[in-house]
């Protein structure tokens, strides 16, 4: 019984089933079996109502263990010392009174901090050893005594304290797990709104500008800009909102952007003056990339094409997307009509890096050599049985 109680917790209900029938046991069976036990050399012989009570006083304060430890372990082990001394116990009988203290020491260790069960385990030990020597005869030296109540109490508490302190770390690595769960869920949420902001906002900007500059020579020309903004505004809000109910679970909305989508998106990019020529490679069947690499793609291509629509806009752009059996190669260039801007990585080639992290696999950036700046990247992915 006590194994089972190692191996996993088990329910309130189930616990108060197992503390019943450890009582019963040793208070019922146990205890008055050993007090009815007669010393080797003669002694007292006590009436039966003594030897029953003697065994209900050892076995069923182990009903409420684990309500009050202390208490408990204090009650059994003093009842142990006296029945010892005076002989209602026979010291070769001395393995009941020993099965009642260790499990209540054990649940002690459990329960309460470690100083805390350390003194009263001590406490518990040192009055049996002394009532286990009182009572030595042949068959026990006192060395023996001693060793033998050492044998009852500390293993119990050893274990407990073990139980006690596996739980303790299994705990806070359940809160790591969850703090980094958390974390995770933010990064991830970030990094998506980053990119659907940053590259909403950018066609915005653009529209934005060409509509105030022609508002009064052609307001037609103005007109289309607008509607160009209210379209591409749309979009962003189904896409933050499709982030956002990530969150929620069971909240329906537009299905997760992937190498489907890649098309649209360049055509987008067209709006904000870039000429995106879209090169998509297949060498697998369409459907066998998983969702979260066809996401990491997608959204890698936005973020590379948007930093060409907010820093070399008029450009020329390639995006080359290649589907391999075991990977998905990303390359997206320009021609570098404008220079782009130093000053290290910003948030969009963080988040490009930190996808491709996720997923194993390698990322680059930076200006070419000819002019223009490119990103490679590299997504390992392994095909669903």
């Amino acid at each position: 019984m006590t194994a089972l109680l190692l191996t996993r917790r088990l329910r309130p209900t189930e616990l108060a089933v197992v503390d019943a029938v450890l009582a019963v046991a040793v208070g019922g069976l146990l205890g008055p079996y050993a007090a009815l036990e007669s010393p080797l050399h003669g002694g007292v012989r006590e009436p039966l109502w003594v030897s029953v009570l003697v065994g209900m006083a050892l076995g069923l304060p182990l009903a409420v263990r684990r309500r009050w430890p202390i208490t408990v372990a204090v009650v059994i082990s003093s009842v142990a010392t006296v029945t010892l001394v005076t002989g209602v116990i026979p010291n070769y009988a001395a393995a009941a009174p020993g099965l009642a203290i260790g499990l209540s020491v054990y649940t002690m260790a459990v329960s309460t901090t470690t100083r805390r069960s350390v003194l009263c385990g001590a406490g518990c030990l040192v009055p049996v050893s002394v009532a286990l020597v009182l009572t030595a005869s042949d068959l026990w030296s006192r060395t023996g005594a001693v060793g033998y109540a050492a044998v009852m109490i500390a293993p119990a508490w050893m274990i407990g304290w073990l139980v006690r302190e596996r739980r303790a770390l299994a705990a806070r690595q359940g809160e790591y797990l969850v703090r980094q769960a958390a974390a995770e869920e933010r990064l991830r949420v970030a990094r998506d709104l980053h990119d659907v902001v940053a590259h909403t906002l950018s066609l915005i900007v653009v529209k934005a500008a060409v509509a105030t500059h022609v508002a009064e020579a052609d307001p037609r020309e103005a007109g289309a800009a607008l509607r160009v903004i209210e379209e591409t505004g749309r979009n962003a809000l189904t896409d933050v909102r499709r982030v956002l109910g990530a969150l929620r679970e069971g909240t329906p909305y537009a299905p997760t952007p992937g190498l489907d989508e890649l098309p649209a998106l360049a055509r987008q990019a067209a709006i904000g003056g870039v000429d995106v020529r879209l090169d998509v490679r297949r060498e697998e069947p369409a459907g066998t990339v998983p969702e979260s690499v066809g996401l990491a793609v997608y959204r890698i291509v936005q973020e590379a094409v948007t930093n060409v629509v907010k820093h070399a806009a008029p450009a020329a752009c390639r995006a080359t997307v290649t589907v391999t059996p075991r990977e998905v190669r990303v390359e997206v260039t320009d021609d570098g009509r404008r220079p782009v801007l130093a000053g290290g990585e910003g948030h969009g080639l963080i988040g490009m890096r930190e996808r491709v992290t996720l997923h194993g696999g390698e990322f680059s950036a930076g200006p070419r050599a000819d002019g223009g700046f490119a990103v490679t990247a590299s997504l390992p992915y392994r095909v669903a049985a």
